[in-house]
């Protein structure tokens, strides 16, 4: 399928047809086009203090000259916004990629006191995000670790105030099962790529049929989020 905006409408109504197959309950919020485009409804961040714009001179050098962004522009800014408000103390992340999502992730611990655990297969790549961590003056609140996260993460003990999944489209299941316990009730569970690549209908299940847990989906005309809250 050669056009895109066919390829997402394709990508969303399998979704759609997924979720009234499975009985979900769960509300899937499709932003107008425009909100997909880069600053298109709200503007550029504004920085409040030289730290805050020290991060975002790092995560706009990042957006416009590396590769392996791993999410777009309203994605970052959207884990921004969950984190900050929730007010995360600790973050875990499955797929640091070169560290942009991190950033904005960091953007928010950086306010809120908190700390970043994230997960690189790559090596290539978690060095690089080490590298944009400390250019960013943030490398203190993270904890990069380098490995397959599915074996990692099992070394994990403390609670997690949010965890973001953006890693192994096949692994999102297992991320679920052996991280679920460890995300504190009122936490969040964000998964990307819920719309592009078209994601493991398994993972759909398990956050959209659990009575504990309450599931929305976001930006679905470009690579789709959800946002799980683990309920109190």
């Amino acid at each position: 399928m050669k056009n895109p905006g066919r390829r997402r409408a394709a990508l969303r109504a399998s979704l759609l047809a997924s979720l009234a197959a499975l009985g979900a309950s769960a509300f899937v919020a499709v932003p107008a086009r425009a909100q997909g485009r880069r600053g298109a409804t709200s503007g550029r961040p504004l920085p409040r203090s030289a730290d805050e714009r020290r991060i975002l001179a790092v995560i706009e050098d990042v957006y416009r000259n590396h590769r392996y962004l791993s999410v777009p522009e309203e994605d970052g800014r959207l884990l921004r916004l969950l984190a900050e408000s929730i007010g995360a103390k600790h973050v875990v992340e499955l797929g640091t990629s070169t560290g942009y999502s991190g950033l904005w992730l960091l953007l928010a611990l950086a306010r809120t006191g908190g700390r970043l655990t994230t997960f690189e297969v790559d090596r290539g790549r978690h060095q690089m995000a080490r590298k944009n961590f400390e250019r960013a003056g943030v490398l203190n609140l993270a904890a990069p670790v380098l490995g397959d996260a599915h074996a990692e993460i099992t070394r994990l003990k403390e609670p997690i105030d949010l965890l973001f999944i953006d890693a192994d489209k096949e692994g999102y299941l297992d991320y679920l099962l052996k991280l679920g316990h460890l995300v504190r009730a009122g936490g969040l569970i964000v998964a990307h790529n819920m719309a592009s690549p078209a994601p493991d209908p398994r993972y759909v299940e398990a956050v959209t049929t659990d009575p504990a847990l309450e599931t929305v989906f976001l930006n679905m005309d470009e690579a789709g989020v959800g946002v799980t809250l683990k309920k109190r």
